[in-house]
């Protein structure tokens, strides 16, 4: 395991950090806790929100005193929260369509769905509670259960269903398409993809990650190469078309180090580790760091 000394770590939440939004994060927060003990930055970034960080009880579970170099970046670029005096998360900055434009992005999805019916009988649902993006289901009839991230068996799913309804050129194509639909509709959407859901909206993890870059690792100088970033979404879902959490890597964070925990085999960006070993690579990875600060 990577014995690196690192100053800051970016890390998602699902898939990552715990096994699902329900399982209990007993055993990473004593591991948060002892890290912000020793004066690491700790940011979360999640396409979640604050309720399913720890059952939205994260400030109750971290000492107050620790929760200064604590941050989470969520809901795929719609909030940055920090932490107050008290310790009660305070929303830095939030990136949330005017309500004009959050209906316009709905309207969008709707017309994709009708799109993909009418042109390729293809059945969809459309998440329309995300606070600034929609979640199209691509295969309605796949339960996911529990676990909220990306397994490799979904991409051959979603894949074979796009061919028998004569989309060719699977996930990629589709992605293409979502975007090119979405400028002739006058908008400049950035849609993702988990295989089972495409996410569209007009912001992603980037834009958390490249708030947090300004406002927290620059203003502290923490040289970049001290930073690590983890997550289980790395990899390429298609040949053009990267993982969620490779939206984490932007310009400002040139030269930090990524890795990846998804335990079944992927291509990756050429700056991003595979780890393989889902979330005890994660947590082993937290112990090991608080071994050698």
């Amino acid at each position: 395991m990577e014995t690196k000394k690192y100053r800051a770590i970016f890390f998602d939440w699902d898939g990552t950090a715990v096994k699902s939004r329900k399982a209990p994060a007993d055993e990473v927060i004593p591991l948060m806790t002892e890290l912000l003990r020793q004066n690491v930055v700790l940011i979360i970034i999640s396409g979640t929100t604050y309720e399913n960080i720890a059952s939205g009880e994260l400030h109750q579970l971290i000492p107050v005193e620790l929760k200064r170099n604590l941050y989470l970046g969520l809901g795929r670029g719609a909030y940055n929260y920090g932490f107050d005096n008290d310790g009660i998360p305070i929303l830095l900055k939030s990136s949330l369509p005017k309500k004009e434009e959050l209906l316009r992005i709905h309207k969008f999805c709707f017309e994709l769905h009708y799109w993909l019916l009418e042109k390729h009988n293809i059945q969809t649902d459309i998440v329309f509670s995300r606070p600034n993006y929609c979640k199209v289901d691509l295969m309605v009839d796949y339960d996911r259960g529990d676990h909220q991230y990306l397994k490799g068996s979904e991409v051959e799913l979603v894949n074979s269903l796009l061919e028998r309804h004569k989309l060719e050129g699977g996930l990629q194509a589709l992605i293409h398409k979502t975007k090119k639909l979405s400028q002739e509709f006058g908008m400049d959407l950035k849609p993702t993809t988990d295989a089972k859901f495409l996410e569209i909206g007009p912001t992603t993890k980037a834009d958390n990650v490249r708030f947090f870059m300004e406002k927290v690792i620059i203003p502290q100088e923490i040289d970049i190469k001290t930073c690590g970033f983890w997550g289980d979404e790395f990899g390429f879902v298609a040949p053009t078309i990267k993982g969620s959490d490779a939206e984490m890597i932007i310009p400002h964070v040139e030269g930090a180090d990524f890795f990846d925990v998804n335990e079944e085999p992927s291509e990756l960006p050429r700056s991003v580790k595979s780890v393989g070993g889902g979330v005890p690579s994660f947590l082993n990875f937290l112990k090991a760091q608080i071994k050698i600060l």
